[in-house]
């Protein structure tokens, strides 16, 4: 089930279930989970991406294992607001995923995630090369934070 609010989102995802952010790229899909207070995010690991089976399997592999009760997937606007290309092929890796999984799955805006990653990694001084391995799953608890923080100022059922 794909819900494009916060507050729809909020009242459909458990609250006592981890959350998961997904930063959905080309070649990759950074996976972030949160804790079970759904209240801090914490960049998991990163999937190469092959065909949309196996990365769907792999990433329902994960979140089973995981026992996760909701999708976050970074929605790559242009910096104007608009929908590019881009966020068409999100859109769509969401409406196939919602065919395999029952769990809610939302957009976060996530215009400058990356480039908050970076920032982050080089202030922790990480070498270039391990930079490259990380960074989509950094990314991607940019994105969930993001969505963790909003939830704390949604009213909840």
């Amino acid at each position: 089930m794909i819900i494009d609010d916060i507050e729809g989102y909020a009242a459909e995802v458990p609250r006592m279930a981890p959350l998961a952010g997904l930063d959905f790229g080309d070649k990759t899909i950074g996976v972030a989970l949160s804790d079970r207070m759904q209240s801090i995010a914490t960049p998991l690991e990163t999937i190469r991406r092959k065909k949309f089976t196996q990365d769907a399997e792999a990433l329902l592999a994960l979140l089973t294992k995981n026992e996760v009760g909701g999708i976050v997937l970074g929605l790559p606007r242009n910096m104007d607001g608009s929908e590019g290309p881009r966020c068409q092929k999100t859109r769509a890796f969401a409406r196939n995923l919602e065919r395999l999984t029952p769990l809610p799955i939302t957009f976060w805006d996530e215009r400058l995630s990356t480039v908050a990653a970076e920032r982050a990694l080089l202030m922790a001084d990480v070498s270039r090369a391990k930079r490259a391995d990380v960074i989509d799953h950094v990314a991607a608890g940019f994105i969930l934070q993001g969505v963790l923080d909003r939830l704390q100022n949604v009213k909840r059922p």
